[in-house]
């Protein structure tokens, strides 16, 4: 008799249920496919979850990507040609392109070697009149000291953009990601903890900013987003500044809605799953496996950092046990497209990108899907 064949266990797992699928089919059979009524639906539900203060003029925005959001919310700022915005060399792709589509520079600064975040003591030794904004990154399970930065923020007079692509629906101090700073933005991809296929928002302070964003995110057309909203759309508008073809379409809101409506159980079987990781991992000497304050986030991914110098080699006995890893990320200084911009002391940053791995980590994860998991990195002799 043939021994079974395990399926592959991938690092990303998109919670696509009947109720998912039942909405994108709503959303389909209404026959409006661009932005409309499920779009206002889910920037209601977004804001929520932020759960804003009363006396706060904030504002969430959807968007067609994590991009976009990055994008638009450094153009808002004011963000351009000659510009510097400082970031954390370890940090996605994206967000250095966004950087570049303003025509300015990023800048790198270093991360902290227990968080994998922005390291903040790092930040003011990189800051210059040119400075026009800096990028901070909540990473997996871990949130930046966003206390410390909004500090260097008032001093310096310059405004912080918290990229929360791997931490909506986490709590900082007690209070959900979106309300630490002027300008929020959230990824909705296909691999995010919810996901609305692809997707992004914008949180932003002031009823002018709002009606800005809604035009800059559809080409420019200043026709209200409310119009747009009941299904239907102006002929007559005017265009007064850039816009791109940004806007979330009602497909990918519908998505979203239904993701939404099961945060709570995607955070909390998440939170399961990085607690066992660190109570089956923590004691093996040759990998350091992280212990965050699982309370408090909504897990992206759970990373571990391999300190035996076979990061590689771990990947391929991993793969060939049936697991896949996944690597995040590398430093932003190694690009080529990127490799002369200015930097500070990346010790960190340089020591990380070869250790840090990132594990299988799903919403509503089998109990079986980790203990393999688990035990094929038991069983590499590192």
């Amino acid at each position: 008799m043939k021994n079974k064949i395990e399926p592959q266990i991938p690092v990303f797992k998109p919670l696509i249920e009947q109720s998912e699928i039942a909405a994108a089919v709503e959303s389909l059979e209404l026959g409006w496919l661009g932005m409309g009524s499920y779009v206002k639906d889910f920037e209601a539900a977004l804001t929520r979850v932020c759960d804003f203060a009363p006396d706060e003029d904030r504002h969430v925005v959807a968007v067609s990507t994590g991009h976009a959001a990055l994008h638009l919310s450094l153009l808002m700022i004011g963000v351009g040609a000659d510009d510097e915005v400082i970031t954390p060399s370890f940090n996605n792709a994206a967000d250095f392109q966004a950087i570049r589509a303003c025509g300015a520079e990023p800048v790198f600064v270093d991360i902290k070697e227990d968080t994998l975040c922005i390291d903040v003591d790092k930040v003011e030794s990189l800051i210059t009149d040119k400075t026009k904004c800096i990028i901070c990154m909540d990473y997996d399970i871990f949130l930046c000291d966003h206390d410390a930065l909004r500090i260097i923020s008032k001093k310096h007079n310059i405004p912080i953009l918290h990229d929360a692509a791997h931490s909506f629906g986490s709590y900082y101090k007690g209070r959900p990601t979106g309300n630490q700073h002027e300008y929020t933005m959230f990824s909705f991809d296909p691999v995010k903890t919810v996901t609305c296929i692809d997707g992004g928002a914008i949180v932003v302070e002031g009823t002018e900013n709002i009606k800005r964003l809604q035009a800059m995110r559809l080409i420019g057309m200043t026709q209200p987003a409310e119009q747009m909203y009941k299904n239907s759309r102006a002929w007559t508008y005017d265009i007064e500044e850039l816009g791109f073809r940004y806007h979330m379409a009602n497909l990918h809101a519908a998505i979203g809605l239904s993701q939404i409506s099961k945060l709570d159980k995607i955070r909390s079987t998440r939170q399961v799953a990085c607690e066992k990781y660190y109570n089956k991992l923590s004691s093996i000497t040759w990998l350091e496996a992280p212990k965050g304050d699982f309370e408090e986030v909504s897990p992206f991914l759970y990373y571990i950092r391999v300190l035996n110098g076979r990061r590689d080699e771990l990947r391929e006995h991993m793969r060939s046990q049936g697991v896949d890893t996944g690597i995040h990320w590398q430093a932003g200084h190694n690009f080529t497209y990127f490799n002369n911009c200015r930097r500070g002391d990346l010790y960190v940053t340089e020591k990380i990108v070869d250790q840090v791995l990132s594990l299988p980590l799903h919403s509503y994860m089998s109990d079986e899907d980790q203990s393999r998991i688990i035990q094929s990195i038991e069983s590499f002799q590192g």
